[in-house]
């Protein structure tokens, strides 16, 4: 395990990729197959493999208990090392006892890591944490600590380490890729590299692929300079979500790969019905249906009316009746046993449009074919009561004209939508990616994706509650504040994040808490300034928060560079 973090420090002592690539790729090429294969899952700052549901549930607060009694150190003295660090495992590395021996090794971690993730009760799951910390020295204390958090932070994404791998073993990156993609397990993707069988990874239902990103644009006449004669949908305020279905069984995976089937189990009876097995990205979205016999069409309801859903291991009948949803489904990557993703979204439209309209009990549908003309219609079965979830096929609009756009633009705002999505037919599906071949048109008040790193308690009727929140946006691997904002959630909401915070806390400074960067929130702001406040260099005139992004990981967070944009454009605007 020593080599392993010698390694880590050494990835994260440069900014080069292709160095840091080499020295992955380097380390592992010395290694046994099993222990590499371990070695490149820890790298990847996971303890288990994406395709499985094992969860350590050994969260900050018991971690940062263990560090306590094992260093000997004080409440202060670790507060104090963490305002130096801001991360906890540099905290394990600065107070853990120098000397130790190190007799731990990667496969002998990566037991220990099950044994945790199997122990049941705080009792059993803390003896078993603090064995394995007990016999680390302080560097490997630091990365079973940033691996067991998932915040390895070392500038090494898993496409490096893809790309070491392919290095390490004279593989193409391609076929590495692919193989992970396939597999959902970089470990057992090392394991076929090794032996030179990466042709025979097979896809691997029921673990969730990468989704593909769109990129902002500011008007329809931008939109179409990339291409004349796109797919247009609405773009829906939900959840985006990739359904894998087979054999009657369903599992919903969230945009940050979490699983989510259980706060949603009436689509997963919607979606059992499918008459082959498939993986569908989509949204869901809470839904408002029509009374029986009207003329109206069901709509989407705001995303506020979908979070009561959120994050619910059991969800009653009468919620079930109070916030229905349907998912709309809007592409399709596997079907039938092929891999669709190098397909042209085209061919895969049609597929989704093929796999709808086959016969299923009491789900509805609707063909993109009727809905490219100049007006589409969502098809109710007034028969299915809104307990029966709805599966619906997202209407997909054609304009080649920016007046077009502008129209439909205005539709979709008028039916409470966010906007629009623009998407050339032409194009594949790049898991993961963010690029030009799908657009979204908002025009909406800027806002930025930030993570919470500090909160404070509130005050008159917020006396006990954490409401106080300070955020902050990437720059490069580490985070910088941007601004505090207090308003925006719902007293429930600010109830259950009091909770969620304490049991995430890395230091108490009284009032205020320093917190795991663990939550997204999404903030809205009247304009940007330069200001020395915030260690980003800017501050947000009026922030509020929008609502919190469950959605998304940390990582997805904004950038600092984006910041600058706004602020740019901001001004150039003003000027």
């Amino acid at each position: 395990m020593v080599e392993l973090a010698e390694t880590a420090e050494r990835v994260a002592a440069t900014t080069k990729k292709l160095e840091k690539t080499a020295l992955v790729a380097d380390y592992l090429r010395a290694r046994p197959a099993e222990e590499a294969a371990i070695s490149a899952l820890f790298l990847s700052g996971r303890p288990f493999p994406m395709r499985e549901e094992t969860t350590l549930n050994a969260g900050g607060a018991l971690l940062w208990q263990q560090i306590k009694k094992i260093s000997g150190k004080s409440d202060a003295q670790l507060e104090a090392a963490y305002r130096r660090h801001g991360d906890i495992g540099a905290v394990s590395a600065e107070v853990f006892p120098d000397g130790r021996p190190a007799t731990l090794n990667v496969v002998e971690v990566e037991r220990a890591f099950r044994q945790i993730a199997g122990a049941r009760g705080v009792a059993a799951k803390t003896a078993a944490l603090g064995e394995l910390l007990a016999r680390a020295t302080r560097l490997e204390a630091k990365y079973l600590v940033k691996i067991m958090t998932g915040d390895l932070r070392i500038g090494l994404k898993e496409s490096l380490v893809e790309g070491a791998i392919a290095r390490a073993y004279g593989q193409s990156s391609a076929e590495v890729e692919r193989a992970n993609m396939l597999l959902g397990d970089i470990a057992e993707t090392v394991r076929l590299a090794a032996a030179g069988r990466l042709g025979e990874a097979k896809m691997r239902l029921f673990h969730p692929l990468g989704f593909m990103l769109a990129s902002p644009v500011e008007s329809a006449e931008e939109a179409l300079a990339y291409f004349k004669d796109p797919y247009i949908e609405h773009k829906y305020d939900g959840i985006r979500a990739q359904a894998h279905v087979s054999a009657g069984q369903v599992r919903l995976f969230s945009r940050t790969r979490d699983e989510i089937t259980e706060s949603f189990p009436e689509l997963g009876e919607a979606l059992a019905t499918l008459a082959q097995e498939a993986i569908l990205d989509g949204e869901i979205v809470a839904w408002s249906y029509p009374e029986k016999g009207s003329p109206q069409q069901g709509r989407a309801m705001p995303f506020s009316a979908l979070q009561q859903r959120l994050g619910r291991k059991k969800v009653s009948q009468e919620l079930m009746r109070q916030v229905p949803v349907a998912y709309l489904a809007f592409d399709m990557l596997y079907a039938g046993g092929n891999l669709l993703i190098d397909r042209p979204l085209a061919e895969r439209a049609r597929l989704v449009d093929e796999l709808l309209a086959a016969p299923r009990s009491k789900i509805l549908g609707i063909s993109s074919c009727e809905a490219l003309g100049s007006q589409s219609h969502l098809a109710f079965d007034p028969d299915v009561q809104p307990l029966a979830a709805q599966l619906i096929r997202a209407p997909v609009y054609r304009g080649s004209r920016s007046e077009q756009l502008d129209e439909l633009f205005m539709a979709a705002k008028e039916r409470g939508n966010e906007g629009l999505m623009i998407k050339d037919p032409n194009s594949v599906y790049t898991p993961g990616r963010r690029g030009k071949a799908w657009l979204k048109m908002k025009r909406e008040l800027a806002t930025l994706d930030a993570v919470v790193t500090a909160v404070e308690y509130g005050h008159g009727k917020r006396i006990g509650v954490l409401s106080d929140y300070t955020f902050a946006v990437w720059d490069g691997e580490r985070l910088v504040n941007i601004g505090k904002a207090y308003s925006g959630l719902t007293d429930a909401e600010i109830a259950e994040m009091t909770n969620w915070f304490l049991e995430h806390t890395t230091a108490d400074r009284g009032l205020r808490l320093d917190v795991e960067p663990k939550i997204v929130i999404e903030v809205a702001f009247n304009n940007m300034m330069r200001s020395g406040r915030h260690n980003s260099g800017y501050a947000l005139r009026f922030p509020r928060i929008v609502r919190l992004r469950p959605d998304k990981r940390p990582e997805e967070a904004d950038t600092l560079a984006r910041v600058k944009d706004i602020y740019e454009r901001q001004h150039r605007a003003a000027s």
